[in-house]
């Protein structure tokens, strides 16, 4: 009976000194650092060194009306996709001249050497063309009663010219997606009594639409319903503020020093134009 008395003492005692010992022991020992996740990073944006943008065409190619004398729409244009697209940088050639023709434009492309060069070696090929097409078809008419139906054979004259030079373009550049601007009534407020030159514009860019979605990686830019009635606020533009028509009516998207071309407003909205068929089709480009 002693000595199991005995052995449970020493056992407690045993158990007793063990849980000291470990609790000391506890106390010493270092504690572990927490063990972290690895971070995961974020994939970076792949971006693009540059983006070639090849502009030609007419007077609003050229930025007849700017009154910054920059270069119309196409300045803008580079610094809106800039702040969009992760492109290093969107660099432009403009080849525009003031009252071509699409006939002229096509003989400067085979002609211009710097002019082809850059269309060949465009990401992207920007186009203005057709208003002065419709004008030289319509000076004839303009002291007699104009029509859709009168328009019929300088429209496949017009359409005959717009395919050699797409060919022209296609020779040169079969890759890359041509954007090509529609043409806009400037005289809708300052003419209202000649409702048919609406209806002969909307008819000229129903045509051009037309033969535009007929071509490869081509696509139509409308801009007409966005400029011919001016600010859709009905206000008018600083720069158009002291130049009324005959009607006192002016566009406030258009220059007062002619009364055709864009103002600084009215390119912006060209831009704005182009940037948002870009960006429908951006997987043309953006590669």
């Amino acid at each position: 009976m002693k000595n199991i008395k005995k052995n449970i003492s020493f056992i407690y005692l045993f158990i007793g000194t063990f849980l000291i010992f470990w609790f000391l022991f506890s106390l010493m020992m270092p504690k572990a650092n927490n063990i972290s996740q690895p971070k995961v990073e974020e994939p970076k944006e792949k971006r693009i060194e540059m983006i070639r943008l090849s502009a030609i065409g007419d007077s609003l190619t050229e930025g007849i009306g700017d009154t910054t004398s920059s270069g119309g729409y196409i300045p803008l244009l580079q610094k809106d996709l800039s702040a969009e697209y992760p492109v290093d940088v969107f660099q432009a050639e403009n080849f525009g001249k003031s009252g071509d023709r699409s006939d002229q434009i096509l003989k400067r492309l085979k002609k211009n050497e710097n002019m082809s060069k850059s269309v060949k070696d465009a990401d992207v090929i920007l186009l203005t063309v057709g208003g002065n097409d419709l004008m030289q078809a319509l000076q004839p008419k303009l002291f007699g009663k104009i029509s859709i139906e009168k328009m019929e054979k300088p429209k496949k004259v017009y359409l005959d010219r717009m395919q050699e030079l797409y060919d022209e373009i296609r020779r040169l550049n079969p890759e890359a997606p041509i954007y090509q601007l529609g043409i806009y009534n400037p005289y809708y407020l300052t003419f209202s009594e000649i409702p048919e030159l609406q209806d002969i514009v909307n008819f000229w860019n129903k045509s051009s639409q037309e033969f535009v979605n007929e071509q490869g990686n081509a696509y139509f830019v409308p801009i007409n319903d966005d400029m011919y009635q001016g600010l859709k606020d009905g206000t008018v533009s600083l720069e158009s503020a002291e130049t009324t028509s005959d009607s006192g009516v002016v566009n406030g998207l258009i220059s007062p020093e002619d009364t055709v071309h864009p103002n600084n407003q009215g390119y912006q909205i060209i831009a704005n134009a182009f940037e948002l068929k870009m960006g429908a089709t951006k997987k043309e480009w953006l590669k």
